[in-house]
């Protein structure tokens, strides 16, 4: 993809994988890429890894994780023994530089803010959450061909909430033999899945009928599944939950009630880094593009 620069400067910090595969990708596109807080992980020949900061005050632009922070405001960085904070990046920087993270938190804004860094949440657009959501469908697939005893031909599925990450799910379950139904609040969303060929039930009244299921996977980013609800599952009926936090799932009382429930958190990372990253990547270049850098 054709960038605003021909050849930027970018610093890629800290991250998983997925910020592996970036870097990669953009000094494949041509980028002069440097790489911080990421020395567990090889990078290609053409990333440089950095020891320090120093530098990161010339670049075009600054990548920060998805999320960018972990616990205590340090950096995420699962391939670094680093404990960096953000405060320590922000403050390695100049004013008016750009800067780009996922899950981008009120005190990061704050932060950046003041310091007159300009900061973007590559995560809150919308491009990468349809990118994000097929990796995601296709991971809770390799969940359940993992841990369920039966196959996916002719396996009740049902999935919890229609939104990107929900259509992408039913439609690939549906697509290898399963037999799908959706829960909904939105009259609309099970309108749309009602015409593609899926059951629908609304998701008020789930109590009744989960024990007709083999597999339940939520999508919706709030309590669903509660002990009463996890109660009613059918004896060695899977769930899956690929919520965000705070989850939709009660797991203490799955836990309890001996459910097998599965919080299966940034998939994208886990079952395809190398295309999430390019997601990643094509997401910053609109963003660069709008800034006009």
């Amino acid at each position: 993809m054709d960038t605003v620069k021909d050849r930027m400067d970018i610093w890629v910090i800290g991250g998983d994988m997925r910020q592996v595969k970036l870097s990669e990708a953009l000094s494949d596109d041509g980028h002069s890429v440097h790489s911080f807080a990421l020395e567990k992980a090889q990078a290609g020949s053409g990333v440089r890894q950095e020891e320090s900061l120093a530098g990161a005050s010339l670049a075009d632009c600054v990548i920060l994780p998805l999320p960018a922070e972990g616990e205590g405001g340090v950096l995420n960085a699962p391939l670094s023994d680093s404990r960096c904070t953000l405060e320590m990046v922000f403050d390695a920087l100049q004013p008016g530089q750009v800067v780009c993270a996922g899950k981008v938190t009120p005190r990061a804004l704050a932060l950046a803010a003041e310091r007159s860094i300009t900061l973007r949440d590559y995560f809150a657009r919308e491009e990468l959450a349809i990118a994000n959501a097929v990796p995601t469908a296709e991971g809770a697939i390799q969940l359940a061909m993992e841990e369920l005893s039966i196959t996916i031909q002719g396996c009740r599925v049902l999935v919890l909430g229609y939104g990107r990450v929900g259509q992408a799910t039913a439609s690939r379950f549906a697509a290898l033999g399963a037999k799908v139904s959706v829960a909904a609040r939105k009259y609309a969303d099970l309108a749309r899945a009602e015409s593609v060929g899926l059951g629908v039930e609304q998701i008020g009244a789930l109590r009744e009928w989960l024990c007709g299921y083999d597999l339940v996977v939520n999508t919706v980013p709030a309590r669903v599944l509660g002990e009463e609800e996890l109660s009613a599952l059918r004896e060695g009926c899977l769930v899956i939950d690929l919520a965000s936090r705070p989850g939709g799932v009660d797991f203490s009382a799955a836990a309890a009630l001996g459910v097998r429930a599965i919080w299966a958190l940034s998939l994208p990372g886990k079952v395809a880094p190398v295309s999430s990253g390019r997601y990643i990547r094509d997401t910053i270049y609109n963003i660069l593009r709008e800034l006009g850098v």
